[in-house]
This record gives structure tokens, sequence and C-alpha cells, in this order.
């Protein structure tokens, strides 16, 4: 299995932790968020990773390398000239994935049994699978409306009735779904969410373990909390 993190965003939200460094090497626990995304893919059994990075993305790839300190086969796609959005940087990594893969945000940790996900992806004639989690808005604001085993709609900006599910932060495309995606252009995950949407291409994998994300700074500290729990436990 394959698997591409976005990393390549500017973290707005987390200015300015993040006006000099990359979202995905801010320190939890004396490591940088990537190192523990980059281990659980490990432990399940991932180990080709595609990174793509645009801001501040030189500083990822001098700490990770080529990843086998780590465990894992990374690769970078770089957006040199200027950001092309979510979608825009898999079209830019199309020459490094393979037929199927999936996509993971920069800044989410999941509890996610990928082998799963991709077998029931497998079964299915789709183009997209997207992960969501029945959220009632409790860690974000719920985002998606789902119809037996199909999105039905996906929307960052406009509440609709029965959104009560939310992006997990993975998803699966096969590299067909790339034929959506303009060359060269920004475009969202979003836009390409609608396209497969609107054509009855993207599944929806429920699973029931909350996820974690340090998009803000709320959400950073939550998983800051979560990693010191976590080691008292241990």
């Amino acid at each position: 299995m394959q698997v591409v993190i976005l990393a390549g965003g500017q973290a707005t939200r987390l200015r300015p932790l993040t006006d000099k460094v990359p979202k995905s090497l801010v320190e939890i626990g004396e490591k940088p968020f990537l190192e523990y995304q980059l281990d659980f893919l490990k432990k399940a059994g991932i180990k080709d990773v595609v990174l793509c990075v645009g801001h501040l993305g030189e500083q990822i790839e001098r700490y990770f390398g080529d990843g086998s300190k780590f465990g894992v086969n990374l690769r970078y796609s770089y957006e040199k000239e200027r950001l092309l959005g979510t979608a825009g940087a898999l079209k830019n990594a199309e020459q490094l994935l393979g037929d199927e893969f999936f996509v993971m945000y920069g800044d989410s940790y999941l509890f996610l049994d990928f082998a799963a996900v991709m077998s029931y992806f497998e079964k299915m004639n789709k183009l997209g699978l997207m992960v969501v989690y029945k959220n009632y808005d409790r860690y974000d604001e719920s985002n998606v409306v789902i119809e037996g085993n199909l999105v039905k709609q996906y929307s960052k900006k406009d509440r609709a009735e029965g959104m009560v599910h939310i992006d997990y932060g993975a998803s699966i495309l096969r590299k067909q779904a790339l034929e959506l995606v303009p060359q060269n252009q920004a475009y969202s995950l979003e836009g390409l969410f609608d396209q497969l949407i609107e054509q009855k291409k993207l599944l929806a994998y429920e699973v029931d373990e909350r996820f974690y994300q340090i998009g803000s700074p709320e959400g950073l500290e939550e998983f800051r909390r979560y990693i010191s729990q976590r080691g008292v436990l241990q």
C-alpha cells in the first residue's frame, strides 16, 4: 500500500509557530508531528510514503531524508513555483503514484486499519473512498452527508441536513481520478470530491474511533495532552 501525505500548506492558523517551521516539524513531546504519523504507518505495515511539500518543505526533507531511519521509504513532490492546493498537489506528484493510494492530511493523527479499508475499496468499482466519522460537531464542524455506502455531500463551508459525519482525514483514490484535476492549476480535494460525488463514485467508510489534528492551536494542545497521557500509560 502507498500513502500520500499532504504537507505543503502554510499552516496560517498556527502562526507565529509556523512562520519559520513547517507544520510537519512542530514538536510534540520532543518529536516532530510527522514522526508520529510515520510511526503509525510503519506499524500498519506501510513503507511506501510520498510527501507533497511546499511551504518550507526543504526542512522536512533535511530532517527525514529518505525515511530509512524511520522504517519507511520517503519520496518528495515539491510545489516549487506556487501552492497548487490539495488535489493539485496530487496531480503534481502523479509520476510517483501507484494505481491506487491513500491520501492523508499532514496535520491528522488517525486510528485506522488501512488493510481493511483498502480491502473494502478494492471490492468496489469506484474511483475514490472517504473515511468518515460520526462526529456531531464534536471535534470540528461536521462536513459530510452519507447515503448508503456513498458520500452524498461534502462541504467545509455549507451546512446541510443530515451532516453529522466528518472527513476523518484519510481517503483512497485511483490514479484515474486525477484525470479530473486540471494540470498546473490550484485545485482542492473538495473540488475533486464534488466531481466524484456527482458521478456517484465516492465511497464512504465509517470508523468509530476519534481522530486528532494539529491544524489549530486547540487541536495541537489536545494532541499534546494525548501524547503526554499516553506516555504515562506506557
